[in-house]
């Protein structure tokens, strides 16, 4: 394991030795120690890597990821992965607003909660919090999932497209064109599939499926298969 002590060696040559990896390194675990919330840790990472990093984030952790994954042992400040391609990131804290922000793919786990617009925009990514999640959040939703085992805040999925927003809690208010839909045998079998994946403690049945109704843009039929 390579170890890299953020704090006395700098973030520009954090990132630096990060992207200078590739896809057949044999330093595939990294170890980041003292970040003490400085922002924009790992970002643009195109490795399939694995970083640690021993305590909290500020802005923009892990954004533009792709193959990596980013395990923060501690709270994630705003914006993290944003604009993600694929990998994962795992929070084990709570994580602040706008989490996973037009992010295209990949999965991200939250421990504890997360904060306002949690996925908006997003365009394919899979989102999964372990506790609640504040309001606005999948605004304008285009694509993927949001998986909340708590609460949700008001105006969820506002404006959205085809993502789908699966809430085992309450949720205080619908944005414009969201609305509850059925729960079917394939969404069951995905929420038992990212369930394990994300390591949370819950029952795909103990969820309510939230999604688009197809009043604010022209639907095309064609497109039916996505929900």
């Amino acid at each position: 394991m390579q170890s890299f002590d953020l704090e006395a060696q700098g973030l520009r040559a954090l990132n630096s030795v990060l992207h200078d990896q590739a896809a057949n390194t044999n330093q595939t675990v990294w170890e980041i120690n003292n970040p003490k919330g400085s922002h924009a840790i790992a970002v643009g990472l195109d490795a399939p890597i694995e970083v640690n990093v021993k305590g909290s984030t500020g802005y923009y952790c892990g954004g533009m990821n792709k193959q990596a994954t980013i395990h923060v042992h501690g709270s994630a400040g705003p914006g993290t992965g944003e604009n993600m391609m694929s990998g994962k990131i795992v929070i084990e804290g709570d994580a602040s607003q706008y989490l996973g922000a037009t992010a295209h793919g990949g999965l991200i786990v939250v421990k504890g909660n997360a904060s306002s617009r949690c996925g908006i925009s997003m365009k394919g990514v899979n989102i999964v919090v372990q506790g609640n999640i504040g309001h606005m959040s999948a605004f304008m939703g285009q694509s993927g999932n949001l998986v909340v085992c708590g609460d949700a805040g008001d105006a969820l999925g506002d404006s959205c497209y085809e993502a789908r927003f699966f809430v085992r809690g309450s949720v205080k208010s619908l944005g414009a064109d969201c609305e509850k839909k059925e729960m079917r045998a394939e969404h069951l079998e995905f929420l038992k599939e990212i369930i394990a994946e994300s390591g949370v403690d819950a029952k795909p049945e103990e969820f309510t499926r939230y999604g688009s109704a197809r009043t604010l843009y022209n639907f095309d039929v064609d497109n039916a298969g996505a929900y």
